[in-house]
């Protein structure tokens, strides 16, 4: 099998596991197959999680508070379903952030919660990946964390200052992930059908992680993909219901729908290829090895 991407690399830095599968999934495992070298950077083991599966209740923060021990086996079932072998914990063995819940409840006042920890300390955690892992392109958050939870907000701060700090590597292109409206509007449209609701949502102004179409400058097809995204979803149980909106509207647009990942290039500059809608079509496009 050709590798025309051997010698590229990339680096996610999400907030919880599930997030990279959800947002990038069908990504990372597309570029992970051509060769490309992924690293996901995990800021948190999700200990504040809501628990989906009752005979794993117990494991919730409120009970034995195990969630977090579990959804790390959670994340490297996933990984392993989308052929990524290097994931690690920002800090590793230094620090264990905690998932900080969400604003304004009590877990988010913790001092050891991500949202709590020293900007530049955590940064300089991920300045130590980033001179290890020479990426080229690094793919966030965007300024509101896709939806304003603390944890994502947090780490979209700390890679993008991290990237400022790393002074031994330079990465080339920086990516927040996006969605675009008309995306959406789409898959509400076609849950309505059916007499379901896409995260509650009457209209894609009621979702605000929908980002206007015109911001959105990448779009990656990996539909060959797409079985190993959604067995990485599957994987990460405890946070994503098989019958929930994700998998209903895998059925009703056909799975493929999630195999198409949009971004923002926020650094560096586009490049061709790109699609009839003027969006680049590979992250990796004009970087020189």
């Amino acid at each position: 099998m050709t590798q025309p991407y051997q010698g590229y690399r990339a680096l996610l830095v999400h907030a919880h596991p599930d997030d990279e599968t959800i947002n990038n999934g069908a990504t990372m495992a597309m570029y992970a197959a051509l060769g490309a070298e992924v690293t996901l950077v995990t800021c948190t083991r999700g200990e504040e999680g809501e628990v989906l599966v009752p005979e794993l209740a117990h494991f919730a923060a409120h009970d034995t508070d195990q969630l977090g021990d579990h959804r790390v086996l959670e994340l490297a079932a996933a990984m392993k379903a989308l052929g990524i072998t290097d994931h690690r914990f920002l800090g590793e063995d230094k620090v264990k952030f905690r998932d900080s819940g969400m604003m304004g409840t009590e877990p988010n006042n913790r001092p050891e919660c991500f949202w709590q920890a020293d900007l530049d300390s955590a940064a300089n955690l991920l300045v130590e990946i980033i001179h290890e892992v020479k990426p080229h392109i690094l793919i966030t958050y965007d300024e509101i964390g896709g939806y304003g939870h603390p944890d994502h907000i947090q780490a979209h701060k700390v890679a993008m200052r991290a990237a400022e700090l790393a002074t031994e590597w330079q990465i080339s292109k920086i990516y927040w992930n996006a969605t675009p409206k008309s995306v959406l509007a789409n898959g509400i449209a076609a849950m309505k059908e059916v007499g379901s609701s896409f995260f509650g949502a009457e209209s894609v102004d009621d979702l605000p992680f929908a980002k206007a179409d015109e911001l959105v400058t990448a779009a990656v097809d990996a539909n060959e993909y797409v079985d190993a995204k959604m067995a990485a979803m599957a994987a990460h149980a405890t946070q994503i219901e098989l019958d929930g909106p994700f998998f209903a509207l895998s059925n009703q647009l056909g799975l493929q729908v999630w195999g198409h990942e949009y971004y923002s290039l926020v650094k560096g500059d586009a490049h061709e290829p790109f699609n009839s809608d003027g969006r680049e079509t590979d992250l990796f496009a004009g970087i020189v090895l």
